[in-house]
């Protein structure tokens, strides 16, 4: 019985030790300072900036129907059906391609075509004009959408992570659809990593067909009144300091954000700050091909357009053919281009977002939110700790010592996980407490009732415990069930709650059950037989 017991306490230090260096890890400037290192506050703590944005998910689906589009054409043009065109339908039609021009008896290769897997994403119909529509799938849209957030999520947790921010949140919106919360604790600057997370950075390289036009009464006037199909007009500067002027573009780009392999900021030989660029293998050889065949010795010379964020930032002749390396000039600051370059380096985002959702927390907000938690944490486990020991005398101490070890190993869960402590985290801890205190009053009370029946304090702790248990596993095992509901549905500080409540209560298990079981034991062990128990 003494080496059991003398196992079972060296099993409990060795648990308190480990959890303690989870704590405070190695100590450097000071304790508290060693417990703020290893247990991070979150932003209603420690103050920053809440964000709920909403993805534009239709840019994304369009763009690879314009994409797609494209290929088709070429994939027609191969297969010998020289009359063939293929564009992407109206903006009410986003998912649509039309295809005309196709012969009769040419129809067989096309419908070929239509079947190679490439196309396996669409539905190919016929209509009564001889054209061909291909729709995509709407399983396959769905996909795309839920893509582009989740792009979208991997690219602003890449940018901010880069921007040095600490334990941010950054995960979808279970409120809305297509939609991302952004929580950034502790911003120093939260206006310029506002700016870097709004802006898509979608850069895009268009092939110019038309243009430039003051106005879009002229652009239209120009091509008879219509903008083609499988065109654009957008506006911006041909060059820095250029007056805006409007551009007809192809509507398909010949590089956009994702085909960007690195982008760093640079000076042009004038000292300008501008960005260099360096493109996939895959794009840069796609991009080769075009500016062979337009540059100014090639068969169709033409020039091309840089647009960021639907802008036209440049428009350039194609003086000879580029493959893989450019470079992007504009009237940028130097600051400016690094959070560009920045920007496509980490990846552009598939499509645009707009802010649904701002609010800036202060952290003398989050500096009293940690007073009044901490206050009310201490005045309900002093309350805690005079009721048992009134009530239950010298078992009291049993459990206050349980109740310590249970805090000390979930802060130390924290410290080891790198969890982020929020407010409703504390209430969680809180929570945690009251479910301890739970435990060991039920304990109590049953081993109350058997000395009541006349058993030695022994024996009736040995049924206390066993009897008890298994309301003790009941309520706390559904407790967990509902925690990880939380865990799974919820969002942000609901997380954080369901966290440290889930972690709490398996650790009450252990503190309320076995540690203090060995407490009792190892205090009868030194009492003679039949000696009274303190409850």
């Amino acid at each position: 019985m003494g080496k059991n017991l003398a196992a079972k306490t060296a099993f409990i230090i060795g648990v308190l030790l480990v959890f303690v260096y989870g704590i405070v890890g190695i100590p450097k400037g000071g304790f508290k300072q060693a417990i703020t290192n290893r247990i991070h506050l979150g932003l209603d703590l420690k103050g920053g900036v809440h964000l709920v944005l909403q993805v534009h998910v239709e840019e994304a689906v369009a763009s690879a129907v314009d994409r797609d589009a494209v290929r088709l054409a070429s994939d027609l043009q191969s297969a010998g059906i020289a009359g063939a065109g293929a564009a992407r339908s109206d903006a009410s039609r986003p998912t649509t391609i039309v295809v005309t021009g196709i012969p009769i008896d040419k129809v067989g290769d096309a419908r070929t075509v239509f079947g190679n897997v490439n196309y396996s994403s669409y539905d190919a119909t016929t209509n009564a004009d001889g054209s061909t529509t291909l729709t995509m799938k709407q399983q396959a849209a769905r996909d795309m959408s839920d893509r582009t957030v989740e792009t979208s999520i991997e690219t602003i947790r890449e940018r901010v992570d880069k921007l040095g921010v600490s334990e941010p949140v950054i995960q979808k919106y279970g409120l809305g659809e297509n939609q991302i919360l952004v929580e950034l604790p502790g911003l120093d600057n939260p206006a310029r990593v506002e700016e870097i997370i709004q802006s898509t950075a979608k850069l895009e390289i268009h092939a110019v067909t038309g243009g430039p036009f003051e106005n879009e009464q002229a652009a239209m006037q120009a091509n008879g009144g219509i903008i083609p199909a499988d065109s654009i007009l957008l506006k911006g500067a041909s060059q820095a300091n250029a007056p805006e002027q409007f551009w007809l573009l192809k509507r398909a780009s010949e590089v956009e954000g994702v085909d960007f392999r690195d982008a760093q900021p640079s000076t042009d030989q004038n000292g300008r700050p501008n960005i260099t660029f360096t493109l996939t293998t895959e794009a840069g050889d796609r991009f080769y091909k075009y500016t062979s065949e337009h540059s100014a010795t090639g068969a169709t010379p033409g020039s091309m357009a840089i647009v960021l964020d639907n802008k036209v930032r440049e428009v350039a002749g194609i003086q000879s053919a580029i493959r893989d390396r450019g470079e992007i000039t504009g009237a940028f600051t130097k600051e400016q281009a690094a959070d560009l370059s920045l920007m496509l380096r980490t990846g552009a985002l598939p499509a645009s977002i707009s802010f649904i959702e701002t609010h800036t927390v202060g952290p003398s907000l989050g500096a009293a939110s940690i007073h009044q938690g901490i206050v009310a944490a201490l005045a309900g486990m002093i309350a805690v700790m005079v009721f048992l020991l009134i009530y239950y005398k010298g078992s009291g101490i049993n459990a206050i010592l349980a109740l310590i070890l249970n805090l000390v190993i979930l802060l130390g869960f924290m410290g080891f996980t790198g969890s982020v402590l929020t407010l409703p985290g504390i209430a969680g801890v809180i929570l945690t407490i009251g479910m301890g205190v739970d435990s060991n009053v039920l304990i109590f009370e049953r081993i109350r009732e058997e000395l009541r029946n006349g058993k030695s304090a022994a024996m009736a702790v040995q049924e206390g415990f066993a009897h008890a248990w298994i309301t003790i596993m009941d309520t706390h095992v559904t407790t967990i069930v509902s925690a990880l509901i939380l865990f799974v549905f919820g969002t942000g500080p609901v997380r954080g709650f369901a966290v440290t409540l889930a972690f709490g209560l398996l650790a009450n298990l252990f503190t309320a059950v076995y540690v203090s079981r060995v407490i009792f034991d190892s205090h009868l062990k030194g009492k003679e037989r039949g000696a009274a128990l303190s409850i």
